[in-house]
């Protein structure tokens, strides 16, 4: 007989669910996301502000006027920056509607621009929930007793990790997470912090696959993320059942995912044992910003897990391929090899974290069902990948890279804080940040033809003495590239080698790097007084590249070809990939013939370009922070 315990369907305090929710906390992060719509929709292109007049008082500020149907008027103070980029001061922005002023929503205003946005009609609901929830989690973030910058300075590493309040930088619904009800936030989002239990299944093998890296093997590998003893009483709970052991393969599942995909979507498989449910694991994990990603925060030094997350988020349902899940292991072997025996990016300290193994599960029906890539054949698998913690020496503290564009909620940032710590002044310290992560960058695009998604969570920082020494690179299968359809690859990474239209191959750092995080960064440095002018970091940009291609004479041809100082760049735009289909906003398949873009952007370290033969550029001193 079935019986049902209600209490742990229902919440013991509904109201739990909304106590971050009031009035002040709904307009401050309203204001916050209407300034990042108007900046972020106008620097694709979406949007078109006009310029009223400017302001002397300010320099480099302009009123400007963006109008919407209906005799809607919103006005704003800003200042347009290199790359397009919109420094918008919150404060300043008003709306009108006939003349009379109104609180700044922005749901409100995704509706008043839905037809320049060109959101599909059938797709705008789904787009305005991804809104709403991005607003639920600002304010939750805005309510929580959470560490100053200055605090986290001092701060571990997973301390950092769940205070990061913004989310990516540049896309406007950056915190849907459609299908996490308000409880499953508090439970199993990144900045709730929150620790919880996988779930552990047994999968048949005619189903499903392990791969791991050639240093791997299953059955000591489960044991060391298992443990032994739960190995052995796992193999006796299917031998209890009838079941052949040796017929399976363990594997964790987030409980999210059993609960409300899975155990349903799966029904037939768990009904004919083709997966058994073993129960929840020993250790606790939490989330990472990738939300999908799970640190032990039990046992550090043991592997992160990656799974199957099916719900909405940023213009994906974050499945994991079991086809994917079977190569895996293998592309991170060889570019980890690559890596290491390479001494330009031994000598800048550059590493990746290996997704050591996976399991992969393929759904019959789906599969028979669908021929196309879809969301419902990726609904169950996981990976292991390698924690850095071992890696540090002493003195030696991580942080995440999206944590030099924090700002706490008092609106201070960590980032001036960390160059104060450190003693140097500021253009030394940015100049040490570059070198650790622009460099290897440049290096595995011009040596390799090697590109990787160098966003903000996906690069760790080893810090020392508050200065970064190295990065650490993850998510590396899915996220990277070779940009040479013939390489010589082995048959089991071939996938690596990609076909791209030659003025789309430096994009892999024009767009990631410059437009998806230099451009944020330089803003904060200027609006806390790092810098007095935005050519300042970018020349510091254009002295580390100089340096670079300085040191390798032998890659001269390459220079030449990929132009890193070159005028002007194709603008790939994020939001309109959102924007055009909100569930899936990418063909991986071909991600390239996926990309929308708006013109070009001027190159910022154009400017720069070295003399034939010089070594460096030409620096200004940067104010001290």
């Amino acid at each position: 007989m079935i019986t049902t315990d209600i209490r742990r369907l229902q919440p013991e305090d509904p109201t739990q669910a909304v106590a971050h929710l009031d009035k002040a906390t709904w307009a401050k992060v309203n204001r916050a996301l209407v300034r990042k719509a108007i900046a972020e929709f106008s620097h694709e292109q979406v949007l078109q502000p006009a310029l009223l007049d400017a302001l002397p008082q300010r320099h480099g500020f302009s009123r400007w006027r963006l109008d919407a149907p209906g005799g809607i008027e919103y006005r704003f103070e800003a200042q347009p920056m290199a790359l397009r980029h919109w420094r918008i001061d919150a404060a300043s922005i008003s709306k009108r509607v006939a003349g009379v002023e109104k609180p700044l929503d922005a749901l409100l205003f995704i509706i008043e621009f839905k037809d320049a946005l060109g959101i599909k009609p059938e797709l705008l609901p789904v787009y305005l929930d991804e809104i709403s929830s991005t607003l639920y989690g600002a304010a939750y973030k805005q309510r929580k007793a959470a560490p100053s910058s200055a605090e986290l300075v001092d701060a571990d590493f997973q301390t950092i990790e769940s205070s990061m309040a913004e989310g990516h930088p540049g896309f406007v619904a950056n915190n849907g997470r459609l299908g996490f009800d308000a409880t499953d936030y508090r439970s199993y989002a990144p900045e709730a912090g929150s620790r919880f239990a996988l779930v552990w299944l047994a999968v048949h093998r005619e189903l499903a696959h392990f791969a791991c890296v050639s240093s791997v093997d299953y059955e000591g590998f489960i044991a060391g993320e298992l443990g032994a003893h739960n190995v052995t009483r796992y193999r006796r709970e299917l031998a209890d059942q009838g079941l052949a052991p040796e017929d399976y393969l363990f594997m964790p599942a987030h409980p999210w995912q059993w609960f409300n995909k899975l155990s349903i979507a799966f029904a037939s498989d768990v009904a004919q044992r083709h997966i058994v449910c073993l129960g929840t694991s020993d250790d606790h994990y939490v989330a990472q910003q990738s939300i999908r990603t799970y640190f032990n925060a039990d046992r550090q030094n043991k592997h992160y897990v990656k799974t199957s997350l099916s719900i909405l988020n940023m213009g994906f349902m974050r499945g994991l391929s079991p086809y994917y899940m079977a190569g895996t292991p293998a592309i991170n072997e060889w570019i980890d090899r690559l890596v290491r025996e390479d001494a330009t990016l031994r000598s800048h300290g550059f590493s990746i974290l290996r997704e050591v193994a996976s399991v992969g599960f393929r759904n019959r029906y789906y599969e028979a069902a669908i021929a196309s890539d879809t969301p419902y054949k990726k609904m169950l698998s996981c990976l292991w990948r390698e924690s850095p913690v071992e890696r540090l020496a002493t003195g030696e503290r991580l942080m995440t890279m999206a944590a030099l564009l924090h700002v706490d909620s008092d609106g201070r940032a960590l980032l001036p804080e960390l160059v104060r710590r450190s003693g140097l002044p500021a253009h030394e310290w940015l100049g040490r940040y570059l070198r650790a992560y622009l460099v290897p960058l440049l290096h595995c695009f011009y040596a390799h033809d090697l590109t990787f998604m160098p966003h903000g969570e996906n690069l760790i920082m080893v810090l020392q003495q508050h200065v970064p020494a190295r990065l650490i690179m993850k998510d590396i299968a899915e996220e990277s590239a070779v940009l040479n359809k013939d390489a010589q690859l082995p048959d089991d990474i071939r996938r690596l080698a990609v076909d791209v239209p030659e003025d789309f191959k430096l994009l892999a750092i024009f767009i990631d790097v410059f437009d998806g995080f230099f451009r944020h960064l330089n803003q904060l440095l200027l609006d806390h007084g790092v810098t007095a002018h935005e050519d300042e970091f970018w020349s510091l940009v254009a002295a580390c590249a100089a340096e670079y291609q300085a040191a390798h004479p032998q890659l001269a041809h390459k220079f030449e070809r990929y132009d890193f100082f070159a005028p002007e760049f194709l603008h790939s735009c994020l939001n309109r990939l959102q924007l055009a289909n909100t569930m899936q906003m990418v063909n991986l398949a071909d991600p390239a013939g996926s990309l929308r873009m708006a013109g070009h952007l001027p190159n910022p370290i154009a400017k720069f370009r070295p003399q034939r033969g010089a070594a460096t550029t030409n620096r200004p001193a940067l104010a001290t922070a």
